[in-house]
C-alpha cells in the first residue's frame, strides 16, 4: 500500500514549533499509514503553490481567528487544485509554545486527518466509477491502437503498390509516346483489309486479334504493329507475309483430317503352267531294228 503525502501549511515559524511538537505524540505510519513529508510557514500565495504542488492530502492550519479564516479560504482557493485534498485545521490562538496546549492541537490534527479520509470515502463511489470509465477507456484505447496498426500495415503494403503501379504507368506511358512518335512519324502503315483482300480477294478478312496473336508468334513484336484496324511494319513485304502465314495457318486449321486409305487387295496371281518336258536324248543308244518298227506304227 502507497504512503499518503501530507504536507501542512501555517502562517509562520512559530506555529512549526507547535506542530511539530504535537506530531510526536502521533502514530501516524502505523495508525493511518501517512507522513507528513513538510511543514510549510508561509502566507504568500506563490511560495505555497511551490512548496505545496503534488500533495496527496494539505492541511492548512491557521488561527481560529478572522485573519487565520481569510487565510485559509484564500489559499484552499489557490491551491485546491494543485493537490489530491485539501483540509482546513484550526490552531488555537497564541503561538507561545508554553502557552499552547500542544494535546489540543494533536486532537485537531487527528480529527484533520479523519475528516479528509471521510470526505475521501464519500467521493470513492465517484472514484470508482471514473476508475472503470478510465479502464473501459483504456480497453478501447488498446484496440484502437491494434486497429490502427493493421490499418497501417495495410496502408504501407497499398502504398508500396500504387508506387509500383505509378512507375509501371510511367513506363507504359514512356513506351506509349515512343509508340505514338514512331506511328506519327512513319509512313508504312496498311489497313488491314486492304492490305488482305490484295492478297486474298475471295477469302474473308481475319479478326484482328488473331493477326496480333501471329505477330506474337512469330516474334514480330517491335517489328509490326497491329491494332484499330491497321498493321504498321517495317515495309510491305513483311506485311504481306505475315497475312500469307496467317492465311496457311488459317486453312491448315479448317481443312478436316483425311481417314486413313483402306489397303489394296491384290488380285490373286494365276498359277504357272508346268513346263514342257524335252524327251531324254540317250547319247550313243543302241536302236534295235524292232524299235523302229514299232516307231513306224505308231506314226
Amino acid at each position: 500500500m502507497a504512503i499518503v503525502d501530507v504536507r501542512i501549511l501555517v502562517e509562520g515559524a512559530s506555529d512549526v514549533e507547535v506542530v511539530s511538537k504535537a506530531l510526536q505524540g502521533l502514530a501516524l505510519g502505523s495508525e493511518y499509514n501517512i507522513t507528513i513529508s513538510s511543514i510549510i510557514p508561509t502566507t504568500n500565495v506563490e511560495i505555497a503553490k511551490s512548496a505545496a504542488a503534488g500533495a496527496d492530502l494539505l492541511i492548512i492550519a491557521t488561527d481560529a481567528d478572522r485573519v487565520g479564516r481569510d487565510l485559509a479560504e484564500r489559499l484552499f482557493n489557490e491551491l485546491g487544485e494543485m493537490v489530491g485534498h485539501v483540509e482546513r485545521m484550526k490552531l488555537p490562538l497564541g503561538h507561545d509554545l508554553e502557552h499552547v496546549d500542544v494535546e489540543l492541537v494533536r486532537k485537531e490534527l487527528k480529527n484533520t486527518l479523519v475528516r479528509a479520509g471521510l470526505k475521501s470515502l464519500q467521493i470513492l463511489p465517484e472514484y470508482m466509477a471514473l476508475r472503470n470509465q478510465l479502464l473501459d477507456l483504456k480497453g478501447r484505447y488498446d484496440g484502437l491502437g491494434e486497429e490502427y496498426r493493421k490499418l497501417k500495415e495495410e496502408y504501407e503494403a497499398v502504398a508500396k503498390a500504387c508506387e509500383e503501379l505509378r512507375e509501371e504507368n510511367e513506363k507504359l506511358k514512356e513506351e506509349n509516346e515512343g509508340l505514338k512518335a514512331l506511328l506519327e512519324s512513319s509512313r508504312n502503315i496498311y489497313r488491314i483489309d486492304e492490305a488482305w483482300k490484295s492478297l486474298f480477294p475471295a477469302e474473308p478478312v481475319p479478326d484482328e486479334a488473331y493477326i496480333g496473336k501471329a505477330v506474337e508468334k512469330l516474334g514480330l513484336a517491335g517489328r509490326v504493329i497491329v491494332g484499330q484496324g491497321y498493321i504498321f511494319a517495317e515495309d510491305k513485304g513483311l506485311v504481306d507475309e505475315l497475312l500469307r502465314t496467317v492465311y496457311l495457318s488459317m486453312t491448315i486449321k479448317e481443312e478436316p483430317p483425311k481417314p486413313p486409305r483402306p489397303p489394296v487387295e491384290e488380285p490373286p496371281k494365276p498359277p504357272e503352267p508346268e513346263a514342257r518336258r524335252e524327251p531324254e536324248v540317250i547319247e550313243n543308244a543302241e536302236v534295235k531294228p524292232d524299235d523302229i518298227e514299232g516307231l513306224l506304227k505308231g506314226l
